[in-house]
């Protein structure tokens, strides 16, 4: 399936967080939310991207918004990596690759020349009526909340 584009609905979906609760998209309207694909926890530069994540949460929160992490990985690994590292935001579970594909996020990369399929790392912001405004496609793992509190500050 091709990447949801900006301006349009984000598409619905329902998943299993870290703690094994049903988390659906529907459940945040009226908030807005940064939905970040990262393709395995523990690994280096999901963990720099989560933890940019963590370290700026407070920021986030006061200006309603949202967090959530998808990645292929299983219900027991997120909650091994939010323990870990003290996340404070919700990580589901998509093994079956369902709201992977949903979004258009996975597909060909290609690591010291051996090309392979997995998780594109991407960033959708969504606003309060559930519109795309933004998405990045290599979002900057370091630099992560100051891209999207910025993306924010543009539309107003």
């Amino acid at each position: 399936m091709a990447i949801p584009i900006e301006g349009k609905k984000a598409p619905s979906f329902t998943g299993t967080d870290q703690n094994g609760k049903k988390i659906s998209l529907g459940s945040f309207k009226g908030q807005k939310v940064v939905l970040y694909f990262y393709p395995e926890d523990g690994t280096p530069t999901c963990t720099i991207q989560a933890c940019n994540l963590r370290d700026n949460f407070s920021t986030l929160k006061n200006e309603g918004i949202v967090v959530l992490g998808i990645s292929p990985d299983e219900v027991a690994k997120h909650k091994k990596f939010e323990t870990k590292f003290g996340l404070p935001f919700t990580l589901l579970a998509d093994p079956t690759h369902t709201i992977i594909e949903k979004y258009g996020v996975w597909g060909e990369k290609q690591l010291y020349g051996r090309k392979y399929m997995g998780l594109l790392r991407t960033t959708f912001l969504i606003d309060e009526k559930g519109i795309i405004f933004k998405i990045f496609l290599k979002p900057k793992s370091k630099q992560h909340t100051e891209e999207i509190l910025n993306a924010w500050k543009e539309i107003g």
